[in-house]
């Protein structure tokens, strides 16, 4: 399958297109490339592909024509990073994914995967929520994938198959590293000071699932039955990989010799608290087989940034946060306040 995978040069795109050339299908970029300068040396440089350097925002029909589907992971990634300015947010995240996908379907790409967000549930708390649960987003990044879950929907068609995917909180290793998502932070801050610092209390719920296991759950969604999963949405991970956050400090101080857990001082209850069902992805694309849990991703993260010599001024920059990466473009003018390149 000829596919188009906008995000191919960040965290997870960077995972995802191997396994997607691996697994037969021909593949093209769409990227703009704020975070070529964020390579991670404990693995081995991104696979190169032909890339499209564009906003999705801009992308036009020509753009899109001959591919037959479209895996959508470019956005504004994280809470934090969406907060810097919640109205470019919903114009990157909601309008501009709502662009990309009008402009899809018009090119006669059948099928369109976006990577949505459990941060859609929010605040659901310690309950069990699956896909027909009540949508609770208590931050823009959450607010903009479930508006663009409802606008993308409406599209559905007899030759135009909208999913949604919803990944828990990713972690693993990448050619293009975060350090700003929970586990990754974790191990992370136990690798290059001795402590796991929490920045909350360590009571919300998370689940979380391997960039690996995310790449897998879309190419299954590529070649499955399209009249199971047309306008559907579907949780990424595994019920089990449920967890309060001081279970993944446990996990994580379990896995790190040497290290101790602590409380940031004022550190408070965190309003995104939510376990996540995970069934339904399961019973539609059975062929997706998740593989990962918190201590073999912990000690996947502890020997390669060891390997690595990953350093306390690699945990403190900017090269490893999305948030600060794109804070110095805006800072060296590389991008307008629009977060558009310059020049």
């Amino acid at each position: 399958m000829r596919v188009l995978l906008t995000g191919n040069q960040g965290y997870i795109g960077t995972v995802m297109a191997p396994k997607l050339l691996a697994a037969g299908h021909e593949v093209t970029g769409l990227d703009t490339g704020f975070y070529l300068g964020c390579e991670f040396p404990g693995v081995s440089a991104p696979v190169e592909i032909p890339t499209i350097v564009k906003d999705v925002r801009d992308v036009t029909v020509p753009d899109l024509r001959g591919f037959e589907a479209v895996i959508h992971l470019a956005a504004l990634s994280n809470d934090p990073l969406a907060d810097l300015n919640p109205e470019i947010t919903y114009d990157i995240n909601h309008r501009g994914s709502v662009h990309l996908a009008e402009m899809a379907k018009e090119a006669g790409a059948e099928r369109f995967l976006l990577a949505s967000s459990c941060s859609n549930y929010g605040s659901a708390g310690a309950a069990m929520v699956d896909e027909e649960g009540i949508l609770a987003p208590v931050t823009a990044y959450g607010k903009s994938k479930v508006l663009a879950e409802r606008d993308i929907g409406a599209l559905k068609g007899p030759r135009f198959c909208p999913v949604f995917l919803r990944p828990a909180t990713a972690y693993g290793v990448s050619p293009r590293l975060r350090l700003d998502i929970v586990l990754n932070n974790l191990v992370a801050c136990a690798v290059t000071t001795g402590l796991i610092v929490l920045q909350s209390d360590g009571t919300p719920w998370r689940p979380i699932v391997h960039a690996a296991d995310i790449s897998s759950a879309f190419i299954a969604a590529l070649t499955a039955d399209a009249a199971k999963i047309s306008g559907e949405a579907f949780n990424v991970g595994r019920t089990a990989q449920n967890y309060q956050v001081m279970e993944i400090a446990e996990a994580v101080a379990q896995t790190v010799p040497g290290c101790r857990i602590e409380i940031a001082q004022g550190a408070g209850p965190d309003t995104r608290s939510y376990r996540v069902n995970f069934d339904k992805i399961l019973r539609a694309m059975p062929e997706f087989q998740p593989e990962w849990d918190v201590l073999k991703g912990a000690r996947e993260l502890y020997e390669r940034f060891t390997a690595a010599g990953l350093t306390q001024a690699d945990f403190d920059g900017t090269r490893y946060k999305r948030t600060g990466t794109v804070k110095g473009l805006l800072a060296q003018g590389v991008l307008d306040a629009g977060l558009r390149q310059i020049g």
